[in-house]
């Protein structure tokens, strides 16, 4: 095999790597990404999800509930910051999306509350769930299960350290 043939076929295979990795899911002029939940702690009975929703439309849509059978209960909640305590709550009418907009289901925000998980998150895997929107439809997806110690938020790799007082 000639070195340029090589090349296409190793660009093609990254190409194909790269798309199995990001996995998005399409409903209408929603798209939904970036699908994640940290593993399960010994002992943990909840979890919790983040996903990255662009609603392409001209016209606002709204997620309006999400269901799993890995938990007897799933449910969009926040959180509310009340004379500085953080507490997490449930959002009632699902959560708007405005159009031409993207909203980030993230920690320490909007998230997927799984209650009562029938078993463990683990570490690797995927968590089956299916979103109903209220004008696109419904669409089934997968979240990754991310490490216990995932947290996207903690990102150094722009922070200059060296003006920082120790």
């Amino acid at each position: 095999m000639n070195i340029r043939k090589f090349a296409v076929i190793a660009a093609l295979g990254l190409c194909t790597a790269g798309s199995a990795w990001a996995k998005d899911y399409k409903v209408g002029q929603i798209e939904v990404d970036d699908l994640w939940v940290r593993a399960s702690a010994p002992g943990q009975s909840n979890g919790a999800g983040y996903m990255d929703i662009d609603n392409d439309a001209k016209t606002a849509d709204r997620l309006l509930s999400v269901s799993s059978d890995v938990a007897e209960r799933v449910e969009l909640h926040t959180v509310q910051t009340e004379n500085g305590v953080s507490k997490m709550r449930q959002v009632e009418g699902g959560i708007a999306l405005p159009a031409d907009t993207e909203v980030k289901l993230s920690p320490g925000g909007y998230h997927v509350m799984f209650i009562k998980l029938k078993a463990p998150f683990a570490e690797g895997g995927t968590v089956p769930a299916t979103l109903k929107f209220e004008k696109a439809g419904e669409v089934v997806v997968q979240f990754t299960v991310k490490p216990a110690s995932h947290n996207p938020g903690m990102n150094h790799g722009s922070m200059n350290h060296g003006t920082m007082k120790h």
